[in-house]
């Protein structure tokens, strides 16, 4: 006998209690075998195979739905995509278990033990309902709340509440006693549904919650005795709580579901409380019949292409009204926000169905608007699609046409948003840098094409898109004139004081710094190209500590690649005086800022970083060999003495000519990236944890022996540097600078190397008694490196 198949989708019910889709496909109930099978439409695979038991409950609920269980706490639902379908299985499953087709449960869930048939059998004459009158409510209630307890009597009180009409005649019942005022049947009456609803029944429930019976439903609810003065319910649902259609629904049967939805939602989560832990599974079958709504639901609205195609028609119309987009907008701010209950499966048709009717090209329009609500319900969308599929944005962004301004494309329209945030904790700004975050993420995307799209997609990035999110930055750090009386250009030390515009540069510092961690070529082009890193480090003279920390992060970051390009680019411009600059600011405060200073050099010292050793020591161990209270600056002097002692003995060579490091620069230009040798990065990562954890042993064992931080009031210590000395040729030298102090000579100026390593002071231990006594006197405080 052939197999009769119909289309269907397969779900169980997890932990949770919530419904699990486990595909669709294509069910057949095998006469010979007599067993149900369902195999998945996509690849024909077997998704179920389940024999079907003489002693097996089968339900029947909404027409299209069979559920039973098959072993404890697991329990399994067909959905059926025609009437037709489901009618016919079940009549195969009840001819196989030898009962009525016209019954909505084959079987009595009950434990076939002998004393439970007893006691069934005893408490078999308490279903006969009393009848439906207001002296007779009390003994009702008393009934309905004695069953629940026996999964078998309250299958009976189920039947014998449909078969003979009673929830009607209660609700008319209900409506009477209401006018009446007679608030004792009205609590009677409370217990009563309560109690109907925990029987957990879905047949009921398709009463209780038809158009004519949910508002006395929720009537009956709103009285419940323990409170004084009854809820008021029904006066939110229908006055308050008001539906609006974006665009008119036609379908009557879509628009009765819907409100059906929300009421029975609504009757869950504020109407009935909390179920204690004994009442938790009394209302799992509710939880099943709202997401079988919400599930037919969506599946409505994404079969009416033409309900769908008008709403995005209005959203992209210049004539409509802001009223009416906002409300286009909220109604997908909504509609997303509702996708996220649904399965993967679901998830994905959903987002793929928005995809298609162009929902990205109507963001873009509807993000650069000004209204403040339609652009956060927009980026609420937005955030939507980037988490179901940053691929499918990036390809969307890719394939814009090219403007002549690249202020429209999709992804600075994002960037311009996240800048202009007027929010003073910049909530939306936060958001959307960890969108653009997730769409420059190299590790997520594509697996089979991740090469191509990543080389394609931050190719894109970094020529359209990256002078969008580094504008403010440059800009609250521009340069100023240059100097004639010294010959120096400088960038402006004033950094903005606004504490907004502090929050955005330290967000876009955060994205930076990310891209220095996760892309290669690209943002080591853009940085040299644009001399970022010099106005990234003004910022270290914020009054914000934590832009500060930001700018040095970013730094540390650089450094901790260990890309000796990168140190060369740093050695060559100074860079790292405004660091050391912050460092002696400081002073004697023992803070995060200090801290992280320390770390960086720290780790200098400990990978034996040697350009940047030698850069140090050459320029600015004067300033920092008073710092003792941590042996770092030490340190690093011995690294460098110990390589000028290998350098004396013909065993190395330390340092390379600057010709050839300029042919070697403009040959790294034209190469493609490489891929970063991650294994020998997380090695010396793990070897730095470890020496940082035995150094900080150390520190703590000697730190009463350590001297207290002490400063030389009278020391001053300059030397000329400038933007324009990282450009300057090896030839030419740039104007001696003074020293402040007229008794210390001056470090050699950026870009040179000293004929000496070491600068010593013959005269210190005689200026001694003199420092102390102006140590009184002044504060705590590092003398600054100045230009």
């Amino acid at each position: 006998m052939s197999d009769t198949r119909r289309r269907v989708k397969l779900y169980t019910l997890n932990e949770d209690r919530q419904w699990e889709d486990r595909g669709t496909g294509h069910v057949c109930c095998s006469d010979e075998e007599t067993s149900l099978t369902v195999t998945a439409e996509s690849d024909g695979s077997l998704l179920l195979e389940s024999k079907i038991i003489t002693s097996t409950a089968y339900q029947k609920q909404q027409d299209t739905l069979i559920v039973w269980s098959e072993a404890e706490n697991y329990d399994l639902a067909l959905s059926f995509q025609e009437k037709a379908g489901c009618d016919e299985i079940w009549e195969k499953i009840c001819q196989v278990q030898g009962k009525d087709p016209s019954v909505e449960i084959t079987q009595d869930p009950m434990d076939e033990s002998e004393e439970e048939r007893l006691e069934e059998l005893e408490a078999a004459h308490v279903l006969d309902l009393p009848a439906c009158e207001p002296e007779h409510l009390e003994e009702i209630a008393e009934l309905v709340t004695s069953v629940l307890s026996s999964p078998v009597r309250r299958e009976k009180l189920a039947l014998a509440l449909l078969s003979s009409g009673f929830i009607r005649k209660l609700l008319l019942l209900f409506r009477s006693c209401e006018d009446a005022h007679h608030r004792q049947a009205l609590h009677h009456l409370y217990e009563i549904v309560r109690g109907v609803l925990f029987l957990n029944k879905a047949s009921l429930f398709e009463v209780l919650f038809s158009d004519d019976c949910i508002m006395d439903v929720v009537g009956c609810l709103e009285y419940e005795p323990a409170l004084a003065q009854p809820r008021r319910h029904r006066e939110f649902l229908t006055h308050t709580a008001r539906f609006r259609e974006v665009i008119p629904i036609t379908d009557s049967e879509l628009r009765q579901k819907i409100h059906q939805t929300y009421r029975v939602q609504y009757i869950q989560d504020i109407i009935l409380p909390t179920p204690s832990v004994f009442e938790e599974n009394f209302l799992s079958t509710l939880s099943s019949f709202i997401f079988f709504n919400k599930v037919e639901i969506v599946s409505m609205l994404q079969e009416d292409e033409k309900f769908l195609t008008e709403v995005f028609a209005q959203l992209t119309d210049e004539a409509t009204e802001d009223d009416k987009r906002r409300e286009l907008v909220n109604f997908f701010k909504e509609f997303c926000a509702f996708s996220q209950t649904l399965q993967p499966q679901n998830r994905d048709a959903f987002f793929k169905t928005l995809a298609n009717l162009g929902i990205l090209p109507a963001l873009e329009i509807v993000l650069g608007m000004d209204d403040v609500q339609v652009k956060a319900a927009a980026t609420d969308i937005f955030s939507y699609l980037v988490e179901f599929s940053p691929s499918m944005v990036r390809e969307f962004v890719m394939q814009e046409p090219q403007q002549a301004d690249d202020d429209v494309l999709l992804i600075n329209v994002v960037i311009k948003q996240m800048i202009c945030d007027s929010d003073p904790e910049l909530g939306g700004a936060v958001q959307l840098m960890g969108l653009l975050r997730t769409l420059i993420d190299p590790e997520n995307m594509l697996a089979p094409a991740s090469k191509a799209e990543k080389s394609e997609f931050l190719s894109f990035f970094y020529k359209y898109c990256m002078h969008v999110l580094t504008a403010p930055l440059l800009a609250n750090t521009a340069e100023e004139d240059h100097d004639l009386t010294e010959g120096s250009a400088k960038v402006n030390p004033v950094c903005p004081d606004n504490f907004q515009t502090a929050q955005l540069l330290a967000l876009i510092l955060e994205l930076l710094t990310f891209c220095v961690e996760h892309h290669t070529y690209h943002i080591k082009n853009y940085i040299m190209t644009k001399d970022l890193l010099r106005r990234v480090l003004t910022l270290m003279n914020s009054k914000h500590t934590f832009l500060a920390l930001c700018a040095l992060r970013f730094l540390r970051r650089i450094i901790g690649l260990k890309d000796e390009y990168y140190n060369r680019y740093i050695m060559k411009g100074n860079l790292f005086e405004p660091v050391i600059n912050a460092l002696l600011d400081n002073g004697s405060r023992y803070n995060l800022l200090n801290s992280a200073v320390v770390e960086l050099f720290e780790f200098i010292r400990v990978e034996d970083i040697r350009s940047l050793i030698a850069h140090i020591v050459d320029h600015f161990y004067p300033a920092l060999e008073s710092i003792e209270y941590v042996q770092t600056f030490k340190g690093l002097k011995g690294r460098y003495e110990q390589e000028k002692e290998r350098q004396s003995r013909g065993l190395s060579r330390y340092r390379r000519d600057a010709h050839s490091f300029e042919e070697d620069e403009d040959t790294w230009l034209n190469e493609e990236e490489e891929e970063e040798d991650v294994s020998d990065i997380n090695k010396s990562k793990s070897d730095y944890g470890k020496f940082m954890e035995s150094e900080k042993a150390k520190e703590s064992q000697d730190k009463e022996n350590q001297p207290k931080r002490s400063t030389t009031a009278s020391f001053k210590f300059t030397f000329a540097h400038s933007a324009a000395n990282a450009n300057t040729s090896n030839g030419s030298k740039p104007p001696p600078s003074s020293s402040s102090s007229g008794s210390r000579p001056a470090a050699p100026p950026a870009g040179h190397t000293p004929r000496t390593g070491l600068v010593d002071y013959p005269d210190d231990e005689d200026d001694e008694e003199e420092e102390e006594e102006e140590e009184e006197q002044a504060p705590r405080k590092r003398p600054r490196l100045g230009s």
